[in-house]
C-alpha cells in the first residue's frame, strides 16, 4: 500500500517568516507546530499543511524552475470575502501580490477565482454552490 490514513502538503520557501504571516493571517489560525526558523505547521480541519525554508546548501534543489508551480485549493463560504482576506494578508506582511486576483467565474461545480501568495503559489478560492 502506497499511503496511510495520513496525508500532508509541505511548501518550499526562500523566506518562512514571511509566509508563515501571510497563511496565519488568511488562515486566521495559529501554527499547531513550529520549529523556529525552518517549519511551521497549520492543521486545517483534517488537513495538514506545513512551510519549510531549506538548508542553504539544498536551496538549489528547491528552487522552482517558475513562480507558481502549484496550486492549493481552499474552499471558502464566499469567493469575494476570500479574495479580500488574501490582499489583507498580503497587507499584514507588507506584500503586495506578483499577479492580482483573476475575475470569478462560475462553473458546475461551484464558484471560483485564483489568487497567489507571496512566494507566486496559486490559491484557489472555490465556493461550493447551495
Amino acid at each position: 500500500m502506497l499511503h496511510t490514513d495520513y496525508a500532508m502538503l509541505t511548501l518550499s520557501t526562500p523566506n518562512l517568516t514571511r509566509l508563515r504571516q501571510f497563511y496565519h493571517t488568511l488562515l486566521g489560525l495559529a501554527p499547531s507546530f513550529e520549529f523556529p526558523n525552518t517549519y511551521v505547521e497549520f492543521q486545517v480541519g483534517t488537513f495538514r499543511f506545513g512551510i519549510f525554508q531549506p538548508k542553504q546548501e539544498n536551496a538549489d534543489e528547491f528552487a522552482a524552475a517558475h513562480s507558481g508551480a502549484m496550486s492549493l485549493c481552499l474552499e471558502v463560504a464566499n469567493v469575494e470575502a476570500a479574495i479580500a482576506a488574501v490582499q489583507s494578508a498580503h497587507s499584514a506582511i507588507a506584500t503586495t501580490p506578483a499577479r492580482s486576483p483573476s475575475p470569478i467565474t462560475t462553473a458546475s461545480h461551484g464558484r471560483e477565482a485564483y489568487a497567489y501568495d507571496p512566494d507566486g503559489n496559486r490559491l484557489i478560492l472555490h465556493e461550493t454552490p447551495s
